[in-house]
C-alpha cells in the first residue's frame, strides 16, 4: 500500500470545526522522543553528553534553558499514512498529548542543537574553557631529530 499524499498544511487557526492536525502532518510527535536531561555545568557533563550523541540518531537541544536528549527513532505502530495503527491502545503518553498543542506549526528551532560530539566540544570549550590540562594553543612540535652526518 503506497503512502497517502499529504495534503497541503493549513494553521491551526484555518482547521475546520472536528478537524484535526494530525490529517495534515507527518507525524513528528511519532518521529523522535526526548527527555529532560541535566544542564551540563562541567567538563565531566559535556564529556557524558558528547557520549550520547555518538550513538547515532541522537541530538540535544535546547528550549528556554532546559536541556533534552532526543532519540530520533520512528514509533513502530506509525502507518504509511501518519496515523497511529494502535490509537485505541496507545500508551498513556500518547493519548495524554494533544494535537491541540503539539507541535504541528513549529519549525523545530532551538536554543541550541548538538548532532555530533564536536559541535559539544567546542560549546563547552567556548562556554568553560579548555579541558583541564589542555590548552587553547596547539602544542608545540617535535623537535626535529639530529641527524649524524659520517
Amino acid at each position: 500500500m503506497a503512502p497517502s499524499v499529504v495534503p497541503k498544511k493549513p494553521r491551526r487557526s484555518e482547521l475546520k470545526p472536528g478537524e484535526v492536525a494530525c490529517t495534515y502532518c507527518t507525524a513528528k510527535c511519532c518521529r523522535y522522543f526526548a527527555l529532560p536531561i541535566e544542564k551540563p555545568t562541567d567538563w565531566t557533563d559535556f564529556e557524558y553528553i558528547r557520549w550520547y550523541v555518538m550513538h547515532g540518531r541522537t541530538a540535544i537541544f535546547v528550549e528556554d534553558d532546559n536541556w533534552f536528549l532526543c532519540v530520533h527513532a520512528v514509533c513502530q505502530h506509525l502507518q504509511p499514512d501518519n496515523r497511529c495503527g494502535v490509537y485505541e491502545t496507545r500508551p498513556p503518553i500518547c493519548s495524554d498529548y494533544s494535537s491541540q498543542t503539539c507541535e504541528y506549526e513549529e519549525d523545530g528551532l532551538y536554543d541550541g542543537y548538538f548532532e555530533t560530539p564536536d559541535q559539544v566540544y567546542e560549546y563547552a570549550e567556548a562556554l568553560l574553557g579548555p579541558p583541564p590540562g589542555r590548552s587553547f594553543r596547539t602544542p608545540e612540535p617535535p623537535l626535529m631529530p639530529v641527524v649524524h652526518l659520517a
